[in-house]
């Protein structure tokens, strides 16, 4: 599996700060936030090969294909057009995509909204399609949208898209809200998931919370994954939508983002050896 970052919990830090943070940790890319003004891709190419990193992802930021507002909907098309162009520069083989985050409730109605989402989500694979590049559906718990919750609605929505390169994120921090069992979710998803995101139960470092991570990676291993597992913590504090809390924030986020690949990797270990056994010890 490659490893990465997604790099808007490190707030304004520049692009080569980060950079340098994460390859010393032994990461593989980063998944960069899609600031289609603030990035220039022929810098973030230079600045990541510099460090041996690679985009393996682009996160979005809020442009609503579900909104009941056709002009709405129209300025949320074009910028997931002009952010697929940008993921060709800068070579990032997936790109996100979800609705207004932090609209928790439909200004219509959840049904009209859904087949909003499922048509501009067709507009976007066809698109996307014709660059070579992934889209990757994501799932966020109902405290920042009133769509997609769960693996199992994820996937009736991309199978009703239709597309074969629209696939689904997984977060395991979403996940520890809405689904029952973290596992059986991965499995649902199965063919379909094609990004998996990493924070635990209280969206700090892996192993800071209670989420079974070794369960999770028994449940990516047993379908095969061999994606990317994309780290979003954050540090402690107040306003999930920030990366930016308290004083030693900063320095907190670099703790957690190091202390998650070594676990994650210890736990991949396990699993592979788990598989030369033949099966996994409790």
């Amino acid at each position: 599996m490659k490893y990465g970052v997604c790099n808007w919990i490190f707030g304004d830090e520049s692009l080569a700060e980060t950079a340098a943070h994460l390859a010393g940790f032994g990461y593989d890319g980063l998944e960069l936030k899609g600031d289609l003004e603030f990035y220039d891709p022929a810098e973030v190419k230079a600045v990541l090969d510099d460090h041996g990193l690679a985009v393996l992802s682009l996160t979005p930021g809020d442009a609503d294909l579900p909104h009941p507002d056709p002009e709405v909907r129209a300025k949320a098309v074009d910028y997931y057009l002009r952010l697929l162009d940008f993921a060709t520069e800068v070579g990032a083989p997936i790109v996100g995509c979800h609705g207004e985050v932090g609209r928790i409730r439909p200004v219509t109605t959840y049904e009209q909204e859904y087949v909003n989402y499922v048509v501009g989500a067709q507009r976007v694979a066809a698109r996307a399609q014709e660059l070579s590049v992934q889209v990757a559906v994501e799932v966020l718990n109902r405290y920042e949208s009133h769509l997609l919750n769960t693996s199992e609605e994820a996937v009736r929505f991309v199978e009703e898209v239709g597309a074969p390169n629209v696939g689904i994120l997984l977060d395991a921090y979403h996940m520890n809200i809405e689904e029952a069992d973290l596992g059986s979710a991965i499995l649902a998803a199965r063919e379909h998931l094609v990004l998996f995101h990493v924070a635990d139960s209280n969206r700090q470092a892996v192993g800071r919370g209670h989420t079974d991570f070794l369960g999770v990676m028994r449940a990516l291993k047993e379908i095969e994954y061999n994606g990317a597992i994309i780290v979003e913590c954050t540090a402690s504090g107040p306003d999930p939508f920030t990366p930016v809390k308290g004083q030693g924030w900063r320095e907190e986020v670099e703790r957690y983002v190091e202390e998650t690949i070594r676990l994650l990797r210890h736990y991949e270990a396990m699993t592979h050896g788990e598989i030369a056994k033949g099966g996994a010890d409790d």
